[in-house]
């Protein structure tokens, strides 16, 4: 309830009033055939015009207050229950913001995207209905068989007999419903990551004629959503007719008992038209209540879901950092004695004690064989993953001890998927600095290139861009993400691979404006081709999570058996 405690305390006239109003419309439910009884009873049996009318006008009052209390009821019952609903989505949106690359490995795309949208609104569902109901119903429960008591005590003992069976019956769906429910949302996690991967690939499937092998898979996800779903609903669904044997069969007791009483003038009709309608209300009330827990029962299974995304340890944080106000000045990187495993249960680590050191300003070009640690080597740098044995340190300070905000403001990563977002190109690149001006937006883009393509478009900066830039090509992204992450004009510059999707020409022009247009800043490029690299101060060659030679192109020309066999199989290919 912790989660929830603010928004309440903040918004308690909303949680207040909607029960009270709807306490208020209960009253008159019982009160009303209470009424009505003693018209058909007394006014009408003796033929009382004037206790008729009068009896009439307080029914209308009341019903005119009930009518006002239902709708003032239902309005803050679903504005209490919608607010709840999106503060709770934005601490859940907030919380994953606050993720590292390890805690968001813990949970995939489409069950955060489920948890974040289902699951959160099988909560408010839950909420509106118990605003609405958790004491309306009771109180109309309680008051029916207050009533009927009031009235003939026979008769409400057997109506009093229909509430512990139907308590039990509730009792009977609700423990077997609960598992399912959790069931089905899993199977929900896995359609939502089904299609998330279809339509972020969707190029791709068409380019291999895949539709139908993707459409079958579908299937097959969607049709196990499909049963869990109704295994779990269907308890829902025994609710309705197991709630009318026992109202009918109450019922028949009623009409017996009562048609005796009438015959030997010991009950009016008047009585047993009232009875009739308790009985209704007590249905009622316990079918609202069934349902409140039923949705409870789903609603709990979805909060348990959300709680572990809001309660999931960050395993990056910098409460105990050190130097929080320490900025980075100068940009020099030292890897010492470094170790790293995704998983600490993994025996063999992805990155066996790294020992490097990377002066400030200089450029550094990283190579090797796909799967040799490289993208894992440099994300260590920004703190996007913690190492688990070693250090890593910017100009003397290890980055567990920096904040991670001033660390990440002054490192700028361009990664191996080039991400846009929908916006004008001059929105994407400011994400690098929302500041900047329009003749910095121009600078950052002529040194990655992307200021000729750019100004070919009709609306040039102000181009639209659609989801995930589907209307660039791959280089043109990679460029734009170029330019976004020179804006920051940070200490440390990471690409990684950030340049293979254009030509040989273009990136060496990308090269020799970043040699000469940020002389102060500590460059890192991480490449494939070695023409990528070679006029770096310092190459760093990888294998197998190791570096295995360290030196400038001639140099690991004469001792890097690895950098040898690169070069010559580019070298071979080119031939």
């Amino acid at each position: 309830m912790n989660k929830y405690k603010d928004t309440i305390k903040k918004h308690r006239h909303c949680f207040i009033l909607g029960p009270v109003f709807m306490i208020i419309e209960a009253a008159g439910e019982f009160i009303l055939p209470y009424i009505n009884a003693n018209i058909i009873d007394r006014g009408a049996a003796n033929g009382d015009i004037s206790y008729i009318i009068r009896n009439g006008l307080y029914m209308l009052v009341i019903a005119a207050g009930m009518l006002l209390a239902g709708v003032l009821g239902a309005y803050f019952a679903v504005k209490a229950s919608t607010i709840l609903a999106a503060d709770l989505r934005k601490k859940t949106f907030a919380k994953i913001q606050e993720f590292s690359f390890a805690n968001i490995d813990e949970f995939s795309t489409g069950s955060l995207i489920t948890r974040i949208t289902n699951d959160i609104t099988q909560i408010q569902n839950f909420a509106q209905s118990l605003l609405r109901g958790m004491f309306r119903s009771p109180v109309m429960l309680i008051g029916a068989i207050a009533m009927s008591f009031l009235l003939n005590q026979k008769l409400a003992v057997s109506i009093c007999i229909l509430v512990p069976v139907m308590a039990l019956t509730i009792t009977i769906i609700i423990k077997t419903a609960s598992p399912r429910y959790t069931v089905m949302q899993e199977k929900l996690d896995n359609l939502n990551n089904g299609i998330n991967e279809t339509i972020t690939n969707e190029k791709v499937i068409k380019s291999y004629v895949r539709e139908d092998y993707e459409k079958k898979k579908f299937s097959v996800v969607n049709e196990e959503l499909m049963e869990k779903s109704i295994h779990a609903l269907k308890m829902m669904m025994l609710m309705q007719p197991l709630s009318a044997v026992a109202i009918n069969v109450t019922t028949l007791i009623v009409v017996w008992i009562a048609g005796k009483q009438i015959m030997i003038g010991n009950m009016e009709i008047g009585t047993l038209t009232v009875f009739i309608t308790y009985l209704s209300q007590i249905l009622n009330s316990l079918n609202f209540l069934a349902n409140i827990f039923l949705q409870g029962t789903r609603a709990a299974a979805s909060d348990r879901r959300i709680s572990e995304v809001l309660y999931a340890k960050i395993d990056l944080t910098d409460h105990n950092a050190k130097y929080p106000d320490r900025e980075i000045e100068n940009g020099e990187i030292e890897f010492n004695n470094v170790s790293f495993k995704y998983f600490k249960s993994s025996k063999e680590n992805v990155l066996e004690n790294i020992n490097l050191k990377i002066e400030a300003g200089s450029s550094i070009g990283i190579i090797g064989s796909t799967g040799s640690g490289k993208t894992t080597f440099i994300s260590l740098i920004p703190r996007l993953y913690e190492v688990c044995e070693g250090s890593v340190k910017i100009d003397g300070i290890d980055v567990k001890d920096m904040k991670l905000d001033q660390l990440r403001n002054a490192v700028s990563v361009v990664l191996q998927k080039n991400t846009l977002f929908s916006g004008t190109i001059a929105e994407n690149l400011r994400w690098g600095n929302e500041n900047a001006s329009q003749n910095e937006l121009e600078w950052a883009c002529k040194i990655a290139q992307a200021d000729g393509f750019v100004r070919g478009f009709k609306e040039g900066y102000e181009t639209e861009i659609e989801q995930g830039g589907a209307n660039l090509s791959g280089g043109q992204r990679q460029r734009l993400c170029i330019a976004r992450a020179i804006l920051k004009k940070s200490k440390i510059l990471i690409l990684d691979d950030s340049t293979s999707a254009v030509d040989t020409a273009t990136e060496a022009m990308i090269r020799k404006a970043l040699k000469d247009e940020l002389q102060g800043m500590t460059k890192i490029m991480i490449a494939q081709r070695i023409s990528s690299v070679m006029e770096a101060d310092k190459i760093v060659v990888m294998d197998h999570g190791k570096i295995v030679g360290v030196g400038r192109h001639d140099e690991l020309m004469k001792r890097s058996v690895t950098y040898q066999e690169i070069y010559y199989s580019q070298k071979d290919r080119k031939e």
